[in-house]
């Protein structure tokens, strides 16, 4: 990968953390501007609604390590090469998930064993 290539996976990361890190912040206001409602229909609503995005932000915050992770990756010079086999991903991949640190087949082939197996 040439070194405009990683330049652009390394914005686009960044943006991708960044916009991760407000979208929690905006949850923690969201949580705390609660109101307390008399209403048991009413309240049980208003927590389904903080689950559900309790839940959401658990997985940005997953996803937050993982990004974190590849801008070290472009740093170390690891980006963009499958863990497993050491191959290229391939820019198709690595754009539709900028994340990914498996090439597709190598991702196939997991994903086949654990359907197979189990976790």
């Amino acid at each position: 990968m040439n070194a405009a290539q990683l330049a652009f996976f390394r914005a686009r990361l960044q943006q991708l953390e960044k916009d991760l890190l407000k979208n929690a912040g905006e949850t923690t206001e969201h949580l705390r501007e609660t109101v307390l409602v008399p209403d048991p229909a009413d309240r049980a609503t208003i927590e389904e609604e903080h689950a559900l995005e309790l839940r959401t932000r658990d997985r940005e915050r997953k996803l937050l390590k993982k990004v974190q992770q590849s801008i070290a990756a472009i740093d170390a010079g690891d980006y963009g090469w499958c863990e497993e086999t050491g191959e290229p991903i391939g820019i198709p991949r690595l754009l539709a998930r900028p994340t990914a640190t498996l090439s597709l087949e190598a991702q196939q082939r997991r994903e086949l064993k654990q359907k197979l197996y189990g976790d």
